[in-house]
């Protein structure tokens, strides 16, 4: 039960963290909880499996520079584990002149990332995709798909191979830290159990800020639910585009829109919105946990960003209970589909840091003890970043240990 690295969380970031502190630090004991009985349950796994090329970040941010170093591992981690993607490149579709405007703003910021891109007008727009109308896009040809599912699962059975240990169905109860170890409290199915370790590294994605107070550290922010509602498109709608069809993002917000996406299985998916969610795990289309309610309406930080964010939230929640208000969102750069085109499809959740000042926290956050890391905010694009994030984690665990 004594380890020398125990990581939280079984999403992407989490195994990707594992695995490289295993290999980063052969013969050492690491081990892997997840509370979970399978990998990649939520955010990992209810996400649009996009491969993001790294548009919309701020140059010199770690999103920047974690979504760029992250593409192209991903890539490589796919070819060389046989794991399905698509390099189908993604439009970001301007459909009248403020978006004209916010367009070129996006295109100027991807000059500073040295991200590959082109600006194509209406007609060329049309050439590429003859089913969506905008007045002008910007196409990267970098942006792909994939099922990050599959890439979680590969990435576990690299850890494992090369000495880790997983434990499903653990859930953190209790972290108690001294000088020379940290001791962790586990519910599971055997029992109440307990470990040690050296060092503990938090990847909890929806329950970040429950981890980080178990470890009694100071923190200033809280996890916000944001539900992302989708649909699939109807079975004959399948080859309607071949792209990533992207409107152009409001920047004030760190949500992307309403998007159409095929999927690595075929599928095309439209979504999601952003709605506030009152469960952090509520997936399903009526949902509700009183102490995740309580805990969000109970901080301050959530009331002074309402009183900023009142008229899109209101937007996002009129278009979640009306179908047709949420096609019309669709129907501005694809006006030929219809209300029947929309499916159900399983909704995911993000995870979204908000400080006592109701400031979104926009990128990577993390939190430290003596013996303990904490990822406490991991934006979009996580899953597109998580190799190199876990790449990173292990340079501060080394650093950490290396002034110890």
């Amino acid at each position: 039960m004594q380890y020398d690295f125990v990581i939280i969380g079984g999403g992407i970031v989490g195994v990707s963290s594992a695995w490289q502190l295993q290999t980063q630090f052969p013969g050492k004991k690491v081990l892997l909880l997840e509370k979970e009985s399978a990998l990649a349950q939520h955010q990992t796994g209810h996400n649009s499996g996009v491969i993001h090329a790294g548009v919309y970040y701020t140059p010199g941010s770690l999103k920047a520079q974690f979504c760029q170093q992250g593409a192209i591992a991903t890539v490589d981690f796919c070819k060389s584990n046989n794991i399905p993607f698509d390099q189908c490149g993604k439009l970001l579709v301007a459909t009248d002149r403020e978006e004209y405007h916010r367009m070129l703003a996006l295109a100027e910021r991807c000059e500073k990332n040295g991200i590959e891109h082109e600006l194509l007008d209406s007609k060329a727009l049309a050439n590429l995709e003859p089913q969506i109308s905008g007045v002008a896009a910007i196409h990267v040809p970098t942006s792909g798909i994939v099922d990050y599912r599959l890439v979680t699962e590969a990435i576990a059975r690299q850890f494992v191979a090369a000495g880790g240990e997983i434990r499903l169905g653990h859930h953190v109860t209790g972290l108690f830290e001294d000088e020379n170890h940290i001791r962790i409290d586990i519910k599971s199915q055997a029992g109440n159990l307990s470990f040690r370790t050296g060092y503990l590294v938090a990847c909890a994605g929806l329950a970040a800020d429950r981890i980080a107070c178990l470890m009694k550290l100071p923190i200033d922010f809280r996890i916000i639910p944001f539900r992302g509602e989708y649909y699939r498109l109807a079975e004959g709608c399948e080859n309607i585009v071949q792209h990533l069809i992207y409107p152009i993002p409001n920047t004030e917000l760190p949500f992307l829109g309403v998007h159409l996406t095929p999927m690595i299985d075929g599928s095309i998916t439209i979504g999601p919105n952003a709605v506030l969610g009152f469960k952090r795990e509520g997936y399903d289309r009526y949902n509700f946990d009183l102490l995740d309610s309580w805990e969000t309406l109970s901080f301050p930080g959530f009331w002074k960003l309402a009183r900023q964010h009142w008229r899109s939230a209101k937007e996002e929640f009129k278009n979640a209970w009306k179908k047709v208000d949420y096609l019309q969102q669709v129907q501005k750069y694809c006006p030929q589909l219809e209300i029947t085109d929309l499916e159900p499809y399983p909704a995911g959740i993000r995870a979204q840091a908000v400080m006592s000042d109701g400031t979104l926290v926009h990128d990577f956050l993390f939190a430290e003890s003596p013996r303990s890391l904490h990822v406490c905010n991991a934006p979009s694009p996580a899953a597109t970043s998580a190799i190199p994030i876990g790449n990173h984690i292990c340079d501060l665990v080394k650093s950490k240990q290396a002034s110890d």
